[in-house]
């Protein structure tokens, strides 16, 4: 019989961040007297049920020396390195795997973007308790607002796409450990490079649930984002 399962979070951080047009990967770049990174780890750092930290890097990755050392004697909790892939679907495999070695299979894992430093705590407890009594597990995200279009490669409109049961992926997406490494082991070995990890779990003919976010949870992709971000921290202080 198994334990009463824990909760970790996997942060994939080997991406280069191409469309921020900086020679710093976006998930160095300074934010409010840290890195980007560092505000992202320190949130499940910093959450009571988060047992450890499993994170994706880039093998000699020298930004990440760069600040390691923070975080050998100030926190008490695990943060364990696996090695980035080329894509974020084998960073996130690469840390399950490595995972897998001190966690149980049914243990929660929260996979969430190194580049989201501005998630609510409040967010993740929503998020796990919606999902503690799921099979499958789920993922935050938000209503589709805008009008959104179809365009040919030309950009020029194709048709108006009905929005109502669309909404936009957020991370963390917390599923279990088992499930996931096998959903994602299952996509890679047919060629799948699924861009979430949701995708892999659909794959398997499950149904993860949606479970509605803040917009202020988002994604550092380009130079502006940084400037939202920052606003964010200042409100904080």
């Amino acid at each position: 019989m198994m334990n009463t399962p824990h909760y970790w979070a996997v942060i994939p951080a080997a991406g280069v961040g191409k469309r921020m047009g900086s020679h710093i990967p976006k998930q160095y770049l300074p934010l409010a007297g840290q890195t980007v990174l560092q505000h992202t780890i320190n949130l499940f750092l910093k959450h009571a049920d988060i047992s450890g930290i499993v994170l994706a890097i880039t093998d000699n990755d020298p930004y990440w020396q760069d600040i390691v050392t923070c975080y050998n004697q100030k926190n008490s909790k695990p943060i364990i390195v696996a090695s980035g892939g080329q894509e974020r679907c084998y960073s996130v495999l690469n840390a399950l795997n490595l995972l897998s070695d001190h966690a149980q299979d049914n243990d929660w894992v929260l996979v969430h973007d190194a580049a989201r430093p501005c998630l609510l705590s409040s967010d993740i407890d929503l998020l796990m308790s919606e999902l503690k009594d799921s099979a499958c597990g789920g993922l935050l995200g938000i209503p589709m607002a805008d009008t959104v279009k179809r365009c040919d490669p030309h950009n020029q409109v194709l048709a108006t796409v009905d929005r109502s049961d669309l909404w936009r992926a957020l991370t963390p997406q917390m599923f279990p450990l088992k499930l996931l490494k096998d959903a994602l082991t299952h996509a890679l070995n047919n060629n799948q490079e699924v861009t979430d990890e949701a995708s892999a779990i659909e794959l398997q003919g499950l149904q993860p649930l949606i479970v509605e976010g803040q917009a202020s949870n988002i994604k550092i992709t380009h130079p502006s984002d940084l400037s939202v971000a920052e606003r964010f921290f200042n409100d904080l202080s």
